[in-house]
């Protein structure tokens, strides 16, 4: 979807997503060594300003400047700061080896661009650092509860798989879960979970 869809959607004074964080996030981010932090495709920031809360040096990511707006409003509200960029991941200035985290929660890209996202990620987590995700499968596409009408939009087990082989998997998720996050994401939903240690 283009930058004017995004800045549209994020544009408007409620969060459409919400403010609180991913229920997957919230579960698995308690575990983690604070450190350096990156959240992609981050939307209006709720993931990234949760870290930032449990002690992170959190980056965001996203191409919507509204949507990033809205991220710096949030860490005021929330006491903390997050370090905000505009970015097109068809673009993204990744750097081996430079983050103890990665999060990506709903990040939906065209097949090239999911696989390169995917690989950039492999690479940019530190020895010992982890990738957490959460996003709709395949499956998803008979729920409408929320994510791309598209099916190559959408996540398949074997995206994490083929990318993350040689990583100690510490929870790999596939079915059902009830998500209420903004008016966007309503309902039972059809996701893959992802927690991996480098």
């Amino acid at each position: 979807m283009s930058k004017e869809h995004w800045n549209q959607r994020f544009g408007e004074e409620e969060f459409v997503y919400g403010k609180e964080p991913n229920h997957f996030i919230q579960e698995i981010a308690p575990q983690l060594q604070a450190g350096k932090v990156l959240a992609i495709a981050e939307g209006e920031g709720r993931n990234a300003v949760y870290l930032a809360t449990l002690g992170h040096e959190v980056t965001m990511w996203d191409y919507s400047e509204e949507g990033l707006k809205k991220a710096e409003r949030l860490a005021v509200e929330k006491g903390v700061h997050v370090s905000t960029s505009c970015v097109d991941l068809a673009h993204a200035p990744w750097e081996e080896k430079s983050y103890d985290h990665v999060v990506c929660v709903f990040g939906h890209f065209e097949p090239a661009l999911r696989l390169k996202t995917l690989l950039s990620i492999e690479q940019a987590v530190k020895p010992g650092g982890s990738f957490l995700c959460e996003v709709y499968s395949v499956d998803q596409l008979k729920y409408k509860t929320g994510g791309p009408p598209v099916e190559q939009m959408l996540y398949r087990p074997e995206d994490f798989i083929s990318v993350f082989r040689t990583w100690n998997i510490k929870h790999f998720f596939m079915g059902e879960v009830e998500r209420a996050e903004g008016k966007l994401h309503q309902g039972t939903s059809h996701v893959i979970q992802f927690y991996g240690v480098k």
